[in-house]
């Protein structure tokens, strides 16, 4: 727990904590994280997308396939210091617990190699694209991206020139589904289920579909004192009571949640009636099905309410991810891994990931799998994001229990 704390100094931010893709906070982290690695017998390397990443090999078979075990090290404004940095710090002790001597160093004790990864952006914070890092490992970098820009102008490809790496380079970053044995992944959960239930750990079944949506409403801007309410088509109205049918259609689906994090009004002066507005939504769903069709309604009650106060609406997709499921493999071992190491857990629980992971990017080209470790009160992105040192113990050695049950059942 000190090394989270350790890390958490590490900010761009005075008093907070907030580290970005290509910056000099997300240098220094990875020079930490290099030399945590290479204190458990790690070679590392930095990959072509400032991914930070060590790797343990077979003894007498260096290149053997490798099971990936990591998070990311970026963060959110105002983070925690769990979410993501946990995930990598256990994946280390994983590695310290398991790795076996030989001549000066340490191997696998497995038929595969051990590799650590430290993803490099999985918040998308700075250039509002979210698995920049995992999406480089998986193959999928799209060369659109190159051309988004951060609040101060400055592209991704600048960026990462200015960080020292070449993009015509991106593609080195890639890995291919026949050197991988699959991902593992430790994380905190970011909400209360595990802290309401009393459990410690959990076996993750999927990560959450998403679907993010920017919508404009257009009305008239008017004088404030001059104009009566039945002569007003007041946008801001419109974008909320859109926010609420968004929240009322949303709670009606028990594995949905639609939330509406940004809303800004046009021209937004104190005297006018506002002729626009903007506002931001994020829908998530444990199934693709459901999380459309919430979309279909939250659209038919927006054509309902801009139609009633006389209001043009809009919408662009800006995100879309499917639902990725854990390879069944995985996820029994990660259960086999909770059996074994926590008290009362002879039926962890199985839960469903209503957050983002890099899981998400990596499942397209090998089988990933998730253990859940209890959050308190469930609050993540924010300062009191907490988990305790006995759940990250335990989370550890079912951890490496997980790993041990994988490389028995591949014989």
């Amino acid at each position: 727990m000190a090394r989270c704390d350790e890390l958490a100094r590490v900010s761009a931010t005075p008093g907070a904590i907030q580290r970005v893709y290509l910056s000099p906070e997300h240098a220094r982290v990875n020079r930490l994280a290099a030399e945590w690695m290479r204190e458990v017998g790690l070679t590392t390397r930095q990959d072509a997308a400032g991914n930070q990443l060590g790797r343990l090999d077979v003894a007498r078979a260096p290149d053997s396939r490798s099971l990936l075990l990591g998070s990311h090290l970026d963060t959110v404004p105002d983070a925690g210091r769990f979410d993501g940095i946990v995930g990598v710090l256990m994946a280390l002790e994983v590695v310290r617990l398991l790795r076996v001597p030989v001549g000066d160093g340490f191997a696998s004790p497995f038929p595969f190699a051990l590799e650590v990864l430290a993803f490099s952006d999985e918040e998308g914070t700075r250039f509002g694209k979210a698995l920049l890092g995992s999406s480089a490992v998986a193959g999928t970098w799209n060369d659109e991206w190159w051309a988004l820009a951060d609040a101060d102008g400055t592209t991704l490809r600048e960026a990462f020139l200015d960080f020292g790496l070449d993009p015509s380079r991106i593609g080195e970053a890639a890995r291919r589904p026949d050197e991988l044995v699959g991902y593992l992944e430790a994380h905190i959960e970011q909400g209360p289920e595990l802290d309401r239930g009393g459990e410690p750990l959990a076996v993750v079944s999927s990560i959450a579909s998403a679907r993010r949506f920017q919508l404009v409403v257009e009305g008239e801007a008017r004088h404030a004192g001059g104009t009566p309410y039945d002569m007003r088509r007041d946008a801001l109205l419109g974008a909320a009571e859109a926010a609420l049918a968004v929240e009322r259609i949303s709670r009606a689906e028990h594995h949905i949640v639609g939330t509406v994090g940004q809303l800004e009004a046009f021209p937004g002066a104190v005297n006018i009636v506002p002729g626009e507005a903007r506002f931001s939504l994020d829908l998530r769903g444990e199934f693709d099905g459901e999380r459309d069709r919430v979309w279909d309604a939250i659209s038919l009650e927006l054509d309902a309410v801009m139609g009633r106060r006389g209001l043009r609406w809009s919408a662009r997709e800006v995100h879309s991810a499917p639902a990725v499921m854990c390879a069944p493999l995985l996820r029994d071992v990660v259960g086999e891994g909770i059996r074994s190491t926590a008290p009362g857990s002879d039926d962890p629980p199985v839960i469903f990931s209503r957050a983002g992971h890099d899981g998400m990017a990596i499942g397209s080209i090998t089988g990933i799998g998730m253990l859940f470790l209890r959050n308190p009160d469930g609050i993540s992105h924010h300062p009191d994001e907490l988990v305790s040192t006995e759940d990250v113990g335990l989370g550890i050695r079912a951890l490496a229990e997980a790993v041990l049950q994988l490389a028995a059942d591949r014989g």
